[in-house]
């Protein structure tokens, strides 16, 4: 009989998921919409300590929480920042400067999707990847509702207008599909 996996391990497992990734260490990484660190920590893990991870949210209580938890692991290469996403340049960060951002569940909740993703473009570095991790379109009770919902296709779509090539699809578990584009 198979075991049961947790309700947690249904949805996404982070670590799972970098390890589909080719981060090295030394990475610069940007994690948009970092909500409570779910990827930000196995991100500081795969960067190494001569890594940078900027994990950017909305929420000052998110990043509080984050940046305490990083403080008491004795992590330094973390710095939490609080950004609206859907105005051009709220990330602050240099242009070309990062090797990978992650926007994990991000897009469906906001409604300037484009402006998010141009942000994204402008921080990579040339070559530079992006992980997009959204719910999928089937709909099982949890999650968004289906209206929310960023459908894969329309996420290609956008990606492409904004000069992202699309890499590769990686395994994200039951609920998600996730997408590698390149700058």
């Amino acid at each position: 009989m198979e075991k049961t996996k947790s309700a947690a391990g249904k949805f996404l497992d982070p670590e799972k998921i970098i390890a589909q990734l080719e981060i090295a260490k030394k990475s610069v990484v940007a994690d948009f919409g970092c909500g409570p660190g779910y990827f930000t920590f196995p991100l500081i893990e795969a960067v190494g300590k001569e890594g940078m991870v900027f994990a950017f949210d909305i929420l000052p209580q998110v990043l509080e929480s984050i940046a305490g938890k990083a403080k008491l692991a004795g992590i330094h290469n973390l710095v939490a920042k609080r950004a609206n996403l859907e105005k051009p340049g709220s990330a602050k960060l240099e242009d070309n400067c990062a090797d990978w951002v992650v926007l994990k569940d991000i897009l469906f909740q906001n409604q300037e999707k484009q402006i998010i993703i141009k942000e994204a473009y402008r921080v990579l570095k040339t070559g530079g990847r992006m992980l997009v991790v959204e719910w999928n379109s089937r709909e099982f009770g949890v999650g968004p509702s289906a209206e929310l919902r960023v459908d894969e296709a329309k996420l290609k779509e956008l990606l492409v207008a904004e000069n992202f090539s699309i890499e590769k699809e990686i395994e994200a578990g039951d609920f998600h599909y996730a997408l590698v584009a390149r700058k």
